[in-house]
């Protein structure tokens, strides 16, 4: 198996866990191939220089599959490279909470002796895309689309439509179009709903609105959302999973769904609820602890 491994820096309590990735590996006499830049970061950092068959340079290396170590952002990052390659992807979370890098350290032996004997399944991930190549060299997004104003205390004004119907128009600090699986993220801390990746749809989350009664809206996720922005500061930022531009007041952008999936590798025995009680504490009672 070609494999690629990317990974986060800043994991000085983590290097046993990237050791053992590594030594696991080796041991299944797989092909390893390491982004430049962490492997750069282990061998200095750790004085830690496995044995690999090359470094990742550019998104056009076939790969069989790819192991992202780190938190979410470095999932996002490495699902950015990844692009429209038809690469798996598992995400070992050697960060905090994990929603996407959702195998524990204590759990790579286990998971790559599963994988290994082909005992896995694949789930495909929606992806946004924003219709501005120029700004973005990878205008896809995983987790979600931001419009945010900027340096300011001013609100910005969105109005937006859906396959080109006035929906309205949205007086706020910013607003998310989030995907199912950004719907755990950035959407979550908005007060947005949870969704289902079966269900196929996006969520419109508004930021701050001023007016109580915007409240997020479910959308099927086959709409094609046009944005009209206006900012009293003159210009405001759209992020796509935390990359980001400037843009002036008065820009308008169209979002659709990508016409490709991200492949992401789950264990057997994993699904979504499992993930929202340990990770959310569903069904826990607080008295009990």
């Amino acid at each position: 198996m070609k494999t690629g491994i990317f990974g986060h820096e800043y994991q000085a309590d983590k290097q046993n866990s990237i050791r053992e990735l590594f030594d696991r590996l080796q041991k299944q006499d797989a092909e390893i191939w390491v982004e430049k830049h962490f492997y750069r970061y282990l061998s200095q950092t750790f004085a830690f220089t496995p044995e690999i068959k090359g470094l990742i340079h550019s998104n056009a290396l076939p790969l069989d599959m790819i192991f992202s170590l780190g938190g979410d952002g470095t999932f996002l990052r490495t699902a950015s490279w990844v692009g429209r390659q038809p690469i798996p992807v598992l995400g070992i979370n050697t960060g905090r909470l994990g929603f996407l890098a959702d195998i524990s350290s204590s759990e790579i032996e286990e998971t790559l002796e599963e994988i290994f004997r082909g005992e896995y399944c694949l789930e495909e991930k929606s992806l946004l895309q924003l219709e501005v190549p120029d700004s973005f060299p990878r205008p896809y997004s995983l987790n979600e689309i931001a419009v945010i104003r900027r340096d300011t205390a001013s609100m910005i004004t969105v109005s937006v439509y859906l396959d080109d119907e006035f929906l309205t128009e949205y007086l706020a600090d910013g607003l998310l179009l989030s995907t199912p699986t950004g719907s755990t993220a950035y959407n979550l801390s908005v007060n947005g709903p949870i969704i289902l990746s079966q269900s196929k749809s996006f969520v419109l989350s508004p930021i701050a609105p001023h007016s109580l009664n915007m409240r997020p809206l479910v959308i099927p996720d086959h709409y094609r959302i046009r944005l009209q922005v206006e900012s009293r500061n003159k210009n405001f930022l759209v992020s796509l999973d935390g990359r980001s531009a400037v843009f002036p007041s008065g820009s308008e952008f169209y979002i659709c769904k990508a016409d490709f999936t991200l492949k992401v590798v789950k264990r057997l025995q994993q699904n979504f609820y499992d993930t929202l009680r340990k990770k959310l504490l569903w069904g826990r009672d607080a008295r009990m602890n």
